[in-house]
């Protein structure tokens, strides 16, 4: 294959893979976010715990259900681009207490070392990849995916 044929299927494919990624992933966290926030709704949360020992100050039983409700309401805004926006800022709100437990309560985030994370730890660093997709998102606020797109340097 030689090098315009190679640079060109490169291209559509990179193109393809934007035009579905950006979709998919705001879907994703629309899902993510509709779902954890629905399991704490309703009292089905296995972080229930992890939010009642990090935010001891708060009382659990309105506590957990206003979270998810706020869960709840981040990711039917992102998954609805109107309100990414709207979205992004309660994520903004809501993202640093999700780190919390790693300084408040790291006898459960940790093993042997801070580079041991327990199942509960990986539940927490995983947030890094949702911070990145809602940064994405917020990228797009103002251009069209295909705008967006070229301006990135991924078309020739």
């Amino acid at each position: 294959m030689d090098r315009n044929r190679f640079d060109e299927l490169d291209l559509r494919i990179s193109q393809t893979m934007w035009r579905l990624g950006v979709p998919t992933m705001r879907l994703g966290l629309g899902v993510v976010f509709v779902w954890f926030g629905a399991l704490k709704i309703v009292g089905s949360s296995p972080a229930t715990e992890l939010v009642a020992k990090t935010v001891y100050w708060f009382d659990p039983h309105w506590f957990v259900p206003f979270l998810g409700w706020w869960e709840a309401a981040i990711g039917f805004c992102l998954a609805t681009p109107v309100l990414t926006r709207v979205g992004i800022a309660l994520l903004a709100l809501q993202m640093p207490g999700t780190f919390l437990p790693l300084l408040l309560l790291p006898q459960v985030c940790y093993g042997a070392s801070f580079l041991h994370l327990t199942l509960e730890g990986q539940y927490i660093v995983k947030n890094l990849i949702i911070i990145g997709s809602a940064l994405v998102l917020g990228g797009l606020v103002r251009k069209p995916l295909t705008e967006a797109h070229d301006s990135l340097g991924t078309s020739r």
